[in-house]
């Protein structure tokens, strides 16, 4: 959680710095990473979890809200909040709101894989955690693809919590389990594309042109997994892989970062950024709430 959090900080400033170096240096003279509505969105989420245990979608919609209307100003997208407008005009579910979205398709944005490394800090070893994941999702986005990408990215997140940096890492073994993961023919043919860069060493520019860098989620999730899968030992390079190519920058440092933080460990992450990150103490709570109870 303090990875993504920090991806998405970092990542924020990366749309007004977007040079290695200059950002570095803003990096060094800031005296705090302000988050985004991803970071935001996230610590609802914790939160939740925390307080039923399990994922309730009225409770997280009513977090979500709660959190959205004490600081609307994070930078929320207008998917959320009409969500939340619907539920208190109409009296509808969270899920029934988010379905109405888009002519009816639901969102398929990257607003639910955003957030979602605490479904899979707390589920990782759940034999149902596509279906959590899916949970989490469609309190706001309730599209197929939305929902798939939110778990392919939870998935990724359970299964970095798992694995021990000091031992090889395979890139190859990491995204075929999460082609095997995906549902949908959107998210699988992202999955296999972003495996066949990494095998041809695509440098990630071109990559980023090819996977996509919009903020629908087939088109920010891939490119985020090819910058940590690029840089899976380093969570410097891979934040500055994932937010130094265009795009969505903060959302795909959260996505990123959410990945690599978990794999490398926060020993791994450097501590004058830790020391930096707004809420840090909380944040880093939330997380070790949710470990100590799974």
């Amino acid at each position: 959680m303090i990875g993504s959090g920090l991806g998405d900080a970092i990542g924020e400033l990366a749309f007004r710095y977007r040079t290695k170096d200059e950002l570095s240096a803003q990096i060094q003279q800031s005296k705090e990473l302000r988050y985004t509505d991803d970071t935001a969105m996230s610590v609802g989420l914790a939160e939740s979890i925390l307080a039923n245990g399990d994922l309730d979608q009225q409770d997280l919609g009513d977090t979500f809200q709660r959190n959205f209307l004490r600081e609307p100003w994070r930078g929320y997208a207008s998917g959320p909040p009409t969500v939340f407008s619907m539920v208190e005009r109409y009296g509808v579910t969270y899920r029934e709101a988010a379905r109405l979205l888009f002519g009816g398709e639901g969102s398929l944005g990257n607003g639910a894989a955003m957030r979602i490394a605490p479904v899979g800090l707390f589920f990782y070893e759940s034999p149902d955690l596509y279906e959590k994941a899916c949970l989490s999702a469609s309190v706001t986005h309730a599209h197929p693809v939305g929902m798939d990408g939110a778990a392919i990215q939870t998935k990724a997140v359970a299964l970095a919590v798992k694995m021990d940096p000091k031992e090889t890492f395979s890139p190859n073994a990491f995204i075929d389990t999460l082609i095997g993961f995906a549902k949908t023919p959107a998210i699988k043919e992202k999955m296999q594309l972003v495996r066949r860069l990494l095998a041809e060493n695509t440098d990630p520019s071109k990559a980023a042109e090819q996977l996509g860098r919009t903020v629908t989620i087939h088109e920010s999730m891939p490119f985020a997994l090819f910058s940590f899968l690029r840089h899976p030992k380093s969570f410097e390079d891979c934040l500055f892989c994932a937010i130094l190519n265009g795009g969505d920058r903060d959302t795909l440092g959260a996505m990123a970062c959410a990945v690599s933080g978990a794999y490398v460990g926060i020993d791994a992450i450097p501590q004058d950024w830790i020391q930096r990150l707004e809420n840090r103490s909380y944040i880093e709570d939330l997380g070790l709430r949710l470990s100590e109870i799974t």
